[in-house]
């Protein structure tokens, strides 16, 4: 039976590849260390898991409204004004399961055959492939670890054409924990103004996840407000990822839009989850900042082992929990088995199945220069996830 073309147009998520061979490995009985997946180690705070109790109790138990319960649409509307000075109705709300389908549902209801999706890298990898999925044309903007992976107004502008429909981005960014400032955020807000028919779409997932102070988005200059479409969830800043809660803020044209292809993909979201997200967003938001300090601890301590790793250039992260180190230097060089290292895809590969540690390519991510180390894990599993990456980076020569 011959399968749909649109199979070919899009590749498998290289982050799942890795932890589905990492599982592998450990069902062989290797001890394998994660650094692959980006999911936070800790477990759903208390009072999140008794909101979900509670709804079950309650028989909140049957189909939920597409775009979600208006509980959480006002919850989500309370949390933009809380923490970012945004003010939506829950109209411009839409609940969907996971960032990632909110990511392509707006995608899809924006990109036709052929028009241009820009994207400075490096980016997260499901971001290239929904803009195949949807036929539409990935125009990317390099970046350099000299410049924080950030990219300038001036090459925001030079990248844009008449047939841009949309830029796509994260702050802060998964792969490299890049953040972007208020100011670098108003130089690009600057460009925007000059081409209101392009959308923003500002992926702002690991919020709460930031080194260098308060979340900036670039919904809260207002003249480009209406071309911004906020991307957020529940799965990093709440340890929830298995519940599966995304969200979307927008103008309504573009909401309903969105609402109308999750009616016929999903319809709504799962009703517990929601529930339970209402919690979170609305109730003490104590666990979220312990979880950050924990992570601020790991980025520390990740740091410290890689500075000692020669040929290894790793710029400090800003945001998220990943490192994004340059290991360029390593390429050409042998395995003791004599394969030669040529890009990051066999570097990766190695260090799994010689230091038994999980990491993801840079290509994936738009940097094939570089290989993504997750540090959410423990401080042990760290340490000893880099003594073991060390040891097998000093065996090729």
């Amino acid at each position: 039976m011959k399968l749909s073309s649109i199979l070919d147009r899009f590749a498998e998520p290289e982050t799942l590849k890795m932890a589905k061979l990492g599982r592998e490995l450990r069902a062989q009985g290797h001890d394998v260390i994660d650094l692959s997946l980006g999911e936070p180690d800790f477990d759903t705070p208390e009072h999140i898991k008794s909101a979900a109790k509670k709804a079950i109790d309650d028989n909140w138990s049957h189909y939920t409204p597409v775009p979600g319960f208006l509980d959480l649409r006002e919850a989500v509307c309370n949390k933009l004004k809380r923490d970012n000075q945004l003010d939506y109705k829950p109209e411009n709300i839409v609940v969907s399961t996971g960032a990632k389908q909110s990511l392509a549902n707006v995608i899809l209801a924006l990109v036709d055959d052929d028009e241009e999706v820009i994207i400075p890298t490096p980016y997260w990898v499901t971001y290239s492939e929904l803009v195949k999925i949807a036929r539409g044309k990935v125009v990317e903007i390099r970046t350099t670890p000299e410049a924080k992976f950030k990219i300038t107004p001036e090459q925001l502008e030079a990248a844009i054409t008449p047939r841009t429909k949309a830029f796509l981005f994260s702050s802060p960014c998964n792969p490299s924990g890049s953040v972007y400032s208020k100011e670098e955020l108003a130089g690009l807000a600057e460009v925007f103004k000059r081409h209101p028919q392009i959308a923003i779409i500002s992926d702002e997932i690991y919020e709460y996840i930031n080194y260098v102070g308060r979340h900036e988005s670039i919904a809260q200059f207002s003249e480009i407000k209406d071309q911004v479409i906020i991307v957020n969830g529940m799965s990093k800043g709440f340890a929830m990822t298995g519940w599966r809660i995304g969200y979307t803020a927008s103008v309504p044209e573009i909401a309903k839009a969105m609402e109308k292809l999750q009616g016929q993909f999903t319809s709504g979201t799962c009703s517990i989850a929601q529930k339970a997200s209402v919690a979170g967003l609305t109730e003490d938001l104590a666990p979220t900042m312990e979880m950050s300090k924990q992570f601020t601890e790991r980025k520390r301590r990740t740091l410290e082992l890689v500075s000692n790793i020669p040929g290894l250039k790793c710029a400090e992260p800003d945001g998220a929990f990943y490192i994004f180190p340059d290991l360029s230097a390593y390429y050409g060089k042998k395995a003791p088995d004599g394969n030669e290292i040529k890009d990051s895809a066999d570097l990766c590969m190695y260090i799994l199945n010689t230091a038994h540690v999980s990491s993801v390519m840079g290509a994936a991510f738009g940097e094939p220069n570089c290989v993504r180390f997750s540090f959410a894990n423990s401080i042990e599993n760290i340490e000893r996830a880099w003594a073991r990456v060390k040891e097998a980076l000093a065996k090729l020569s």
